[in-house]
């Protein structure tokens, strides 16, 4: 590693740190990756302990372990999760840790399995961590997902290059859309998340009934909005009164559908990188509210078993409007991980809403009466386009332009 990158490697967990989970003084945190990621785990902790930290946990994850016990283990094994699995987690949550994730998974590691088996062990998981999930989303701690570039996910993106010219090129993307390139990084997040903040009190003033999404694609989308729904983007506050950010990078706004109330066509703009399989030309018509025709070139089944997973995931839990023109649509790469390729096109997402869009949301009685859905998923997918028009509609049926051209006008 030249120097070069060892200082942007160090000013990347430093934002980490400091933007994505805004780690308090005497702060306690949880860090997760991939085996490789042990370079940047390591800057992190250096970063997290600089600040004030009394504890920094990591958890070393080997997604070649999950293919094989895809390929070689029992229907027993495969269906097998301790329960310390979930205690575990939840304990850290109790305990007031904030999480990190970092990801850089082989976006299609799990091609050649049969999707049986990953549907049926990602329902389990589900199942198992729901009550972590629930707690996670609704911001009881503070928690940030990030990423590195590996060997595996760069030659996915960069094929045609060698594989240390394809590993240091996705780096320099990474650096690029979360702003480590930028002479003051934090100063640089802060106004970023200001403009976010403006955007998202707009449309809470505003209080669509619905969004209307047309595309060159084919995408032509009416999503009625839940009941006294919450825009929110960028920074997030959790319980603990600690302000952070989720996703690094992030340029989206986004909000809760009701769930019964999206209606039309949505053709993704994007290939969809999901349970280490990857889905392309998917094409779904809603019909109040729920996935009534799924299609897609490549992933079909993989894509059917997702909406098979239980009776929400056949309808949205989020809508999130992004300008094309964001950080990560500049690069022209396409990422394969959904944490990027959400952040540079608008998209939607089947399954369980964040309670945190919704007026007393916390609430499983009020979240369902104002149209809130819930499941065992959550998987954003791309619709937005250069061309994509958006359009937000009044109780009264007045329509005004939110997008033109994938660009806001408001």
């Amino acid at each position: 590693m030249t120097q070069d990158f060892e200082t942007k490697l160090a000013r990347y967990a430093e934002l980490l740190v400091k933007i994505g989970v805004n780690l308090p003084d005497r702060g306690l945190l949880h860090v997760g990756g991939p085996l490789e990621a042990a370079p940047l785990m390591r800057e992190v902790a250096r970063a997290a302990y600089k600040v004030g930290a009394i504890s920094v946990n990591a958890r070393y994850v080997d997604d070649h372990q999950a293919l094989a016990l895809y390929e070689d283990g029992s229907d027993e094994a495969v269906s097998y999760l301790p329960a310390w699995n979930t205690q575990e987690t939840q304990h850290l949550i109790d305990d007031g840790y904030a999480f990190l994730s970092v990801v850089g998974t082989d976006p299609s590691l799990l091609a050649h399995v049969n999707p049986e088996r990953v549907a049926q062990r990602s329902k389990i998981i589900a199942q198992s961590m729901k009550p972590v999930s629930e707690s996670i989303g609704a911001f009881q701690v503070n928690w940030c997902v990030a990423a590195m570039s590996t060997p595996a996910w760069a030659a996915r993106v960069y094929p045609d290059l060698p594989e240390a010219e394809a590993v240091a090129r996705l780096w320099e993307d990474i650096f690029t859309v979360v702003r480590v390139n930028e002479a003051d990084p934090v100063a640089a997040w802060e106004s970023h998340l200001a403009e976010l903040d403006r955007i998202a009190a707009h449309l809470n003033e505003k209080q669509y009934a619905s969004l209307h999404f047309k595309s060159e694609l084919g995408t032509d989308l009416t999503v009625g909005l839940a009941e006294n729904h919450i825009w929110q983007g960028g920074a997030e506050t959790a319980k603990t009164g600690i302000r952070g950010v989720p996703n690094l990078p992030t340029d989206e706004v986004f909000t809760a559908p009701h769930r019964e109330r999206v209606d039309g066509w949505a053709v993704a703009s994007k290939p969809l990188s999901v349970r280490g399989q990857l889905i392309t030309g998917i094409r779904v018509r809603f019909e109040g509210g729920k996935a009534v025709e799924v299609q897609a070139e490549q992933g079909q089944g993989v894509l059917q078993k997702l909406i098979e997973t239980d009776e929400g995931a056949a309808h949205l839990g989020e809508v999130a409007l992004v300008k094309a023109s964001a950080p990560v649509a500049q690069t022209g790469t396409l990422f394969l991980n959904t944490l990027f390729d959400e952040n540079a096109a608008s998209h939607i997402a089947l399954g369980r809403c964040y309670p945190t869009n919704l007026r007393d949301g916390d609430n499983p009685e009020a979240l369902k009466a104002a149209g809130g859905n819930d499941s065992l998923i959550h998987v954003d997918w791309m619709i937005g386009t250069p061309q994509t028009d958006v359009d937000g509609l009044t109780a009264e049926g007045a329509r005004e332009p939110l997008m033109r051209g994938g660009e806001w006008v408001i």
